[in-house]
Protein backbone atom coordinates (compact mmCIF):
# COMPACT_ATOMS: atom_id res chain seq x y z
CA UNK A 1 0.00 0.00 0.00
CA UNK A 2 2.56 2.66 -1.37
CA UNK A 3 1.24 6.33 -2.65
CA UNK A 4 1.06 6.66 -6.23
CA UNK A 5 3.24 10.19 -6.64
CA UNK A 6 6.20 12.52 -5.09
CA UNK A 7 7.81 9.06 -4.80
CA UNK A 8 10.96 8.54 -2.94
CA UNK A 9 13.22 7.53 -6.14
CA UNK A 10 12.80 11.63 -7.21
CA UNK A 11 15.50 12.00 -4.76
CA UNK A 12 17.18 8.77 -3.64
CA UNK A 13 15.94 8.82 0.06
CA UNK A 14 14.21 5.57 0.36
CA UNK A 15 12.67 4.68 3.64
CA UNK A 16 9.86 2.53 4.53
CA UNK A 17 8.10 5.95 5.49
CA UNK A 18 8.96 7.68 2.02
CA UNK A 19 7.52 4.96 0.36
CA UNK A 20 4.16 4.37 2.28
CA UNK A 21 3.48 8.25 2.00
CA UNK A 22 4.76 8.78 -1.52
CA UNK A 23 7.22 11.65 -0.36
CA UNK A 24 10.32 12.76 -1.37
CA UNK A 25 11.94 13.63 2.54
CA UNK A 26 10.74 10.98 5.62
CA UNK A 27 9.18 14.02 7.68
CA UNK A 28 5.94 14.59 8.87
CA UNK A 29 4.64 17.62 10.07
CA UNK A 30 2.89 16.80 13.36
CA UNK A 31 -0.96 17.89 13.52
CA UNK A 32 -1.28 20.13 16.46
CA UNK A 33 -4.44 21.58 18.10
CA UNK A 34 -4.57 24.77 17.29
CA UNK A 35 -1.22 25.31 14.92
CA UNK A 36 -1.80 23.83 12.04
CA UNK A 37 -3.27 26.10 9.57
CA UNK A 38 -3.80 25.03 6.26
CA UNK A 39 -0.85 26.88 4.95
CA UNK A 40 1.34 25.17 7.22
CA UNK A 41 -0.04 21.83 6.67
CA UNK A 42 0.37 22.45 2.38
CA UNK A 43 3.88 23.48 2.59
CA UNK A 44 5.32 21.00 4.18
CA UNK A 45 3.95 18.71 1.89
CA UNK A 46 4.78 20.99 -1.10
CA UNK A 47 8.55 20.85 0.44
CA UNK A 48 9.00 17.46 0.24
CA UNK A 49 7.81 15.96 3.44
CA UNK A 50 3.87 15.41 4.52
CA UNK A 51 1.35 17.44 6.33
CA UNK A 52 -0.84 16.39 8.73
CA UNK A 53 -4.32 17.64 8.88
CA UNK A 54 -6.01 18.41 12.21
CA UNK A 55 -9.84 18.33 11.93
CA UNK A 56 -10.37 20.32 14.94
CA UNK A 57 -7.92 23.15 13.82
CA UNK A 58 -9.44 23.18 10.42
CA UNK A 59 -13.18 23.67 11.42
CA UNK A 60 -13.29 24.85 14.94
CA UNK A 61 -9.81 26.76 14.79
CA UNK A 62 -9.47 28.13 11.71
CA UNK A 63 -13.18 28.41 10.66
CA UNK A 64 -13.18 26.12 7.47
CA UNK A 65 -15.90 23.45 6.08
CA UNK A 66 -14.41 20.53 6.69
CA UNK A 67 -14.38 19.29 3.06
CA UNK A 68 -13.93 22.63 1.86
CA UNK A 69 -10.94 22.96 3.95
CA UNK A 70 -9.16 19.80 2.92
CA UNK A 71 -9.55 20.91 -0.73
CA UNK A 72 -8.16 24.26 -0.02
CA UNK A 73 -5.05 22.36 1.18
CA UNK A 74 -4.82 20.17 -1.48
CA UNK A 75 -4.68 23.35 -3.60
CA UNK A 76 -2.22 25.08 -2.17
CA UNK A 77 0.07 21.78 -2.07
CA UNK A 78 -0.53 21.37 -6.12
CA UNK A 79 -1.04 17.75 -6.24
CA UNK A 80 1.67 16.77 -2.95
CA UNK A 81 0.26 14.13 -0.62
CA UNK A 82 -1.49 15.52 2.68
CA UNK A 83 -2.16 13.23 5.67
CA UNK A 84 -5.12 13.10 8.11
CA UNK A 85 -5.00 12.97 12.02
CA UNK A 86 -7.86 10.96 13.77
CA UNK A 87 -7.91 10.85 17.27
CA UNK A 88 -10.54 7.76 17.98
CA UNK A 89 -11.25 8.15 21.65
CA UNK A 90 -14.30 7.29 22.54
CA UNK A 91 -15.09 10.21 25.04
CA UNK A 92 -18.10 12.27 23.78
CA UNK A 93 -20.60 9.81 21.22
CA UNK A 94 -21.28 12.96 19.27
CA UNK A 95 -17.25 13.08 18.83
CA UNK A 96 -16.47 9.85 17.57
CA UNK A 97 -19.47 10.31 14.82
CA UNK A 98 -17.99 13.02 14.07
CA UNK A 99 -14.37 12.08 13.24
CA UNK A 100 -16.00 9.06 11.47
CA UNK A 101 -17.54 11.47 8.96
CA UNK A 102 -14.44 13.14 8.57
CA UNK A 103 -12.40 9.45 7.92
CA UNK A 104 -14.97 9.32 5.20
CA UNK A 105 -14.85 12.41 3.80
CA UNK A 106 -11.08 12.44 3.71
CA UNK A 107 -10.80 9.67 1.88
CA UNK A 108 -13.58 10.68 -0.43
CA UNK A 109 -10.97 13.55 -0.93
CA UNK A 110 -8.54 11.43 -2.20
CA UNK A 111 -6.46 11.53 1.35
CA UNK A 112 -4.75 8.19 1.75
CA UNK A 113 -2.10 8.54 4.59
CA UNK A 114 -3.52 8.79 8.08
CA UNK A 115 -2.10 8.71 11.92
CA UNK A 116 -3.89 7.71 14.45
CA UNK A 117 -4.36 8.13 18.28
CA UNK A 118 -6.07 7.47 21.85
CA UNK A 119 -7.96 4.66 20.76
CA UNK A 120 -8.45 1.57 18.86
CA UNK A 121 -7.66 2.06 15.09
CA UNK A 122 -8.93 -1.18 13.67
CA UNK A 123 -11.59 0.92 12.04
CA UNK A 124 -9.62 3.53 11.14
CA UNK A 125 -7.36 0.48 9.35
CA UNK A 126 -10.42 -1.39 7.79
CA UNK A 127 -11.63 1.66 5.10
CA UNK A 128 -8.44 3.36 4.93
CA UNK A 129 -7.03 -0.05 3.70
CA UNK A 130 -10.28 -0.73 1.37
CA UNK A 131 -9.31 2.31 -0.74
CA UNK A 132 -5.09 0.94 -0.96
CA UNK A 133 -4.14 3.59 2.44
CA UNK A 134 -2.38 3.31 4.73
CA UNK A 135 -2.48 3.88 8.45
CA UNK A 136 0.00 4.46 11.43
CA UNK A 137 -0.43 4.62 15.19
CA UNK A 138 0.71 7.20 18.02
CA UNK A 139 2.40 4.62 21.05
CA UNK A 140 4.21 5.51 23.61
CA UNK A 141 5.37 1.75 24.67
CA UNK A 142 5.45 -1.53 23.50
CA UNK A 143 1.51 -2.69 24.93
CA UNK A 144 0.05 -0.18 22.99
CA UNK A 145 2.05 -0.52 20.08
CA UNK A 146 0.96 -4.30 19.96
CA UNK A 147 -2.85 -3.59 20.45
CA UNK A 148 -2.09 -1.30 17.75
CA UNK A 149 -0.38 -3.85 15.41
CA UNK A 150 -3.34 -6.35 16.28
CA UNK A 151 -6.17 -3.44 14.47
CA UNK A 152 -4.21 -3.71 11.46
CA UNK A 153 -1.94 -0.48 11.11
CA UNK A 154 1.30 -0.02 9.06
CA UNK A 155 3.68 1.83 10.75
CA UNK A 156 4.23 3.20 14.94
CA UNK A 157 4.38 6.76 15.53
CA UNK A 158 7.02 6.31 18.76
CA UNK A 159 6.17 9.46 20.89
CA UNK A 160 9.21 9.89 22.88
CA UNK A 161 9.80 11.80 26.65
CA UNK A 162 11.47 14.58 24.82
CA UNK A 163 8.16 15.33 22.49
CA UNK A 164 5.90 18.38 22.80
CA UNK A 165 2.10 18.16 23.49
CA UNK A 166 1.13 14.59 25.11
CA UNK A 167 4.96 12.96 25.76
CA UNK A 168 6.25 9.66 26.15
CA UNK A 169 8.18 8.55 29.17
CA UNK A 170 11.09 6.71 27.33
CA UNK A 171 13.85 7.76 25.08
CA UNK A 172 14.31 7.54 21.42
CA UNK A 173 17.02 4.98 21.81
CA UNK A 174 14.73 2.91 24.51
CA UNK A 175 11.98 2.68 22.35
CA UNK A 176 13.04 2.18 19.38
CA UNK A 177 14.98 -0.82 21.17
CA UNK A 178 11.67 -2.22 22.46
CA UNK A 179 9.70 -1.76 19.32
CA UNK A 180 12.20 -2.55 16.47
CA UNK A 181 11.26 -6.27 16.69
CA UNK A 182 7.92 -5.17 15.44
CA UNK A 183 8.64 -5.79 11.76
CA UNK A 184 6.76 -2.24 11.14
CA UNK A 185 8.38 1.19 10.05
CA UNK A 186 9.14 3.60 13.24
CA UNK A 187 8.68 7.28 13.33
CA UNK A 188 10.85 8.72 15.61
CA UNK A 189 8.41 11.80 17.42
CA UNK A 190 9.77 14.43 19.57
CA UNK A 191 13.22 16.07 20.30
CA UNK A 192 14.22 16.61 16.74
CA UNK A 193 14.95 20.50 15.92
CA UNK A 194 17.69 20.74 13.40
CA UNK A 195 19.08 18.67 10.37
CA UNK A 196 21.55 16.80 12.36
CA UNK A 197 19.48 15.36 14.90
CA UNK A 198 16.87 14.09 11.85
CA UNK A 199 20.15 12.80 10.08
CA UNK A 200 21.14 10.78 13.68
CA UNK A 201 17.50 9.10 14.29
CA UNK A 202 17.58 8.01 10.28
CA UNK A 203 21.28 6.39 10.84
CA UNK A 204 19.78 4.85 14.59
CA UNK A 205 16.90 3.19 12.52
CA UNK A 206 13.89 4.97 12.77
CA UNK A 207 11.85 5.15 9.55
CA UNK A 208 11.69 9.13 9.47
CA UNK A 209 10.77 11.94 12.01
CA UNK A 210 7.47 13.60 12.72
CA UNK A 211 8.29 17.35 14.10
CA UNK A 212 5.50 19.81 15.47
CA UNK A 213 7.45 22.45 17.36
CA UNK A 214 9.98 23.05 15.17
CA UNK A 215 7.28 23.74 12.18
CA UNK A 216 5.71 26.35 14.52
CA UNK A 217 8.55 27.92 14.59
CA UNK A 218 8.28 28.73 10.81
CA UNK A 219 6.96 31.61 8.91
CA UNK A 220 3.63 29.64 7.33
CA UNK A 221 2.40 29.10 11.10
CA UNK A 222 -0.19 31.00 11.86
CA UNK A 223 1.07 31.35 15.83
CA UNK A 224 1.28 34.50 17.16
CA UNK A 225 4.84 36.05 16.91
CA UNK A 226 5.40 36.03 20.78
CA UNK A 227 4.59 32.06 20.55
CA UNK A 228 7.18 31.56 18.22
CA UNK A 229 9.90 33.79 20.07
CA UNK A 230 9.45 31.81 23.06
CA UNK A 231 10.32 28.28 21.38
CA UNK A 232 13.35 30.45 19.83
CA UNK A 233 14.46 31.97 23.51
CA UNK A 234 13.63 27.87 25.23
CA UNK A 235 16.08 25.74 25.89
CA UNK A 236 14.97 21.96 26.89
CA UNK A 237 15.15 22.80 30.58
CA UNK A 238 12.56 25.13 30.13
CA UNK A 239 10.10 22.60 28.98
CA UNK A 240 7.84 21.41 31.78
CA UNK A 241 4.87 19.00 32.07
CA UNK A 242 1.37 20.41 33.25
CA UNK A 243 -1.66 18.50 33.70
CA UNK A 244 -3.68 21.66 34.05
CA UNK A 245 -4.71 21.51 30.53
CA UNK A 246 -6.26 18.26 29.79
CA UNK A 247 -5.98 16.29 33.01
CA UNK A 248 -3.16 14.20 31.67
CA UNK A 249 0.98 15.58 31.62
CA UNK A 250 1.37 18.20 28.70
CA UNK A 251 5.09 19.78 27.63
CA UNK A 252 4.27 23.74 27.71
CA UNK A 253 7.13 26.21 28.14
CA UNK A 254 7.77 27.47 31.49
CA UNK A 255 6.41 30.75 31.46
CA UNK A 256 5.44 33.57 34.49
CA UNK A 257 2.02 32.56 34.19
CA UNK A 258 2.62 28.60 34.05
CA UNK A 259 4.84 29.17 37.39
CA UNK A 260 1.90 30.98 39.17
CA UNK A 261 -0.90 28.51 38.32
CA UNK A 262 1.39 25.32 38.91
CA UNK A 263 1.58 22.49 36.93
CA UNK A 264 -0.41 20.24 38.52
CA UNK A 265 -4.35 19.47 38.98
CA UNK A 266 -5.71 19.98 42.63
CA UNK A 267 -6.29 16.39 44.81
CA UNK A 268 -9.96 16.21 44.26
CA UNK A 269 -9.16 16.63 40.21
CA UNK A 270 -6.33 13.80 40.52
CA UNK A 271 -8.60 11.48 42.16
CA UNK A 272 -11.72 11.96 40.43
CA UNK A 273 -9.19 11.23 37.13
CA UNK A 274 -8.28 7.95 38.65
CA UNK A 275 -11.75 6.72 39.19
CA UNK A 276 -13.37 4.34 37.11
CA UNK A 277 -16.76 5.87 37.39
CA UNK A 278 -15.74 9.36 37.25
CA UNK A 279 -12.91 8.91 35.12
CA UNK A 280 -14.91 9.51 31.45
CA UNK A 281 -16.57 12.47 32.55
CA UNK A 282 -13.31 14.24 34.31
CA UNK A 283 -11.35 13.50 30.80
CA UNK A 284 -14.00 14.79 28.57
CA UNK A 285 -14.34 18.12 30.78
CA UNK A 286 -10.45 18.09 30.76
CA UNK A 287 -10.76 18.06 26.68
CA UNK A 288 -13.51 20.65 26.04
CA UNK A 289 -12.14 22.91 28.24
CA UNK A 290 -8.44 22.36 27.15
CA UNK A 291 -10.32 22.87 23.50
CA UNK A 292 -11.32 26.08 24.58
CA UNK A 293 -7.75 27.51 26.17
CA UNK A 294 -5.60 26.49 23.59
CA UNK A 295 -7.97 28.01 20.57
CA UNK A 296 -7.96 31.61 23.27
CA UNK A 297 -4.08 30.69 22.90
CA UNK A 298 -3.68 32.02 19.57
CA UNK A 299 -5.21 35.55 20.38
CA UNK A 300 -2.25 37.50 22.08
CA UNK A 301 -4.52 39.43 24.51
CA UNK A 302 -5.52 36.36 26.00
CA UNK A 303 -4.10 34.93 29.10
CA UNK A 304 -4.57 31.69 27.74
CA UNK A 305 -1.47 32.63 25.47
CA UNK A 306 0.71 32.01 28.27
CA UNK A 307 0.51 28.23 27.38
CA UNK A 308 3.41 27.60 24.94
CA UNK A 309 2.93 23.63 24.07
CA UNK A 310 6.06 22.81 22.92
CA UNK A 311 8.74 20.27 22.84
CA UNK A 312 12.89 20.06 24.08
CA UNK A 313 13.94 20.23 20.50
CA UNK A 314 13.08 24.09 21.32
CA UNK A 315 16.92 23.52 22.11
CA UNK A 316 17.72 23.23 18.49
CA UNK A 317 15.66 25.95 17.27
CA UNK A 318 17.38 29.16 16.39
CA UNK A 319 15.43 31.41 13.83
CA UNK A 320 12.22 31.53 12.76
CA UNK A 321 12.51 30.36 8.84
CA UNK A 322 10.51 29.22 5.75
CA UNK A 323 9.19 25.49 5.78
CA UNK A 324 11.02 24.72 2.24
CA UNK A 325 14.35 25.60 3.85
CA UNK A 326 14.05 23.81 7.03
CA UNK A 327 13.38 20.88 4.98
CA UNK A 328 15.60 21.25 2.03
CA UNK A 329 18.13 21.53 4.90
CA UNK A 330 17.13 18.30 6.95
CA UNK A 331 16.84 16.27 3.17
CA UNK A 332 20.81 17.54 2.53
CA UNK A 333 21.77 16.11 5.94
CA UNK A 334 19.28 12.76 5.22
CA UNK A 335 21.16 12.25 1.76
CA UNK A 336 24.90 13.27 3.61
CA UNK A 337 24.29 11.19 6.51
CA UNK A 338 26.04 7.69 4.98
CA UNK A 339 27.43 9.91 1.77
CA UNK A 340 23.55 9.06 0.36
CA UNK A 341 21.32 6.35 0.81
Amino acid sequence: MEADSHTAAETGIDTPLTRHAGIRVPLICGAMYPCSNPELVAAVSLAGGIGIVQPLSLTYVHGYDFREGLRHIRSLAEGAPIGFNALIEKSVKAYEDRMRAWVDIALEEGVRFFVTAMGHPRWVAEKVHAVGGVVYHDVTERRWALKALEAGVDGLITVNDRAGGHAGAKSPAALLEELADLGVPLVCAGGIGDAAEFAHILRMGYAGAQLGTRFIATTECSAHDDYKQKILDAGSDDIVLTDKLSGVPVSVIRTPWVEAVGTRSGPLARRLLRGRRTKHWMRTFYALRSLRHLKKSLNRDSAYQQYYQAGKSVQGIERIEAVSDIVRRFEEAAMARDGGS
